[in-house]
Formats: structure tokens, C-alpha cells, sequence
């Protein structure tokens, strides 16, 4: 994966949103698979709990995922105005595939119980970790020459998710990352100030 100091600091200059994604991988499935397991194995958690949950959709359960995301939103979004929501879910329809992203509710419950000092903070902790897991997974896949994009339909679609690829009731899904091999180029990102983000004191 990630062989120097270089190439991290290029893959995280890299790692952008990228809406025009096609059904090419530069991949094989297998490859996929194993840049995900690797992310879950070494993606930093609190207490070291290892609470992320994850499942890939490749194939007709991919086209599945955004055609359900379709229909939730019909009800939500007046038909005169659905067109740009239907151009974006085509747009995730044309990717390779879709990585979901969940956290296992019974294992932070069981955290609150064992650390009651730190109760109100485990779900702060379990974003925080879902959150590096993300990155490492997008960065990985954008340096192996996918585009992706960090989505959220939850909880409009949690329950279609877990009655159709069986999940279980006590993953809380985080996040969609469509994604494929880029038709597009991302348009250029502006930056505030470093200044007046970061401090220094010595």
C-alpha cells in the first residue's frame, strides 16, 4: 500500500471528492476486499474496542443500495424539484460499488457499562474512530486509483439496509462512500488561512 513518507502526504493531498465515477475498477475485487479488512484491523479505536462494522456492496447490490436511496427521498423531495437529487443518485448508480460504514451499539453499551466515568463519551469516541476509518478506507482506495465520496442517507435508509442485506439491528449505519474509477477531475479546492486555524506555542 502506502511505501514512503512521500506518497502519504501525496495521497492525502489527493484524496478528494470525486461525483463522476464509472463501473471500472483498476482492481480486482479480491484487492478491494483487502484494502478494507486492512483498514478495520489498524484503524485506531477507543479503548481499543474495534467497534466499526462494515459491508461492501459490489454488483446489482451496489445499483440496489442508490435505487433504494432513490425511492426514500421521492417521499421526501417534491417531484418539480427531484431532478438534481435523481441526477445525483444516477451519479452514484455509475460507481463500481458502495462501502457502508456502521458501529456496533452493543459494544459502546458495553463500554458505558464497564467506564461509567467516560458513559456520555463513547458515542463521541465511536464517531471519532468511524471517522479515521473512512479516511483510511478513502485514501487507500484513491491512491489504488478510485474517486470516492463521503455520503449520508442515515436513518433514511437504515432500516431497507439491514432487512435486505441482513444486518444486524445493533450496527448503527455512519456513512455510504460510493465509489469507482473517476470520470472527472474534482474542481479546485479553495483553503482558509492555515493561520487561523492552527497555533503554536514553544
Amino acid at each position: 500500500m502506502i511505501k514512503t513518507e512521500q506518497d502519504f502526504y501525496t495521497a492525502v493531498k489527493e484524496r478528494r471528492s470525486i461525483y463522476g465515477i464509472s463501473k471500472e475498477s483498476p482492481i480486482s475485487d479480491d484487492k478491494i476486499e483487502e484494502i478494507i479488512e486492512h483498514a478495520i484491523k489498524h484503524a485506531p479505536t477507543a479503548f481499543n474496542s474495534q467497534s466499526a462494522r462494515v459491508v461492501l456492496l459490489l454488483g446489482e447490490n451496489h445499483d440496489k443500495l442508490w435505487n433504494i436511496t432513490e425511492s426514500a427521498l421521492r417521499e421526501l423531495v417534491p417531484e418539480d424539484q427531484f431532478e438534481p437529487t435523481a441526477q445525483k443518485m444516477e451519479a452514484f448508480r455509475n460507481g463500481y460499488g458502495t462501502v457502508l460504514f456502521f458501529e456496533d451499539d452493543n459494544v459502546v453499551k458495553g463500554l458505558q457499562e464497564q467506564f461509567p466515568p467516560y458513559a456520555d463519551k463513547f458515542p463521541e469516541y465511536a464517531q471519532q474512530s468511524s471517522g479515521m476509518l473512512q479516511y483510511i478506507v478513502w485514501t487507500a482506495l484513491e491512491l489504488e486509483g478510485f474517486g470516492a465520496t463521503l455520503q449520508h442517507y442515515q436513518p433514511l435508509i437504515d432500516e431497507a439496509v439491514q432487512k435486505i442485506w441482513n444486518v444486524p439491528e445493533n450496527w448503527t449505519l455512519m456513512a455510504q462512500m460510493p465509489f469507482g474509477t473517476p470520470t472527472a477531475a474534482p474542481g479546485e479546492k479553495q483553503f482558509q488561512s492555515v493561520d487561523e486555524r492552527f497555533k503554536v506555542f514553544k
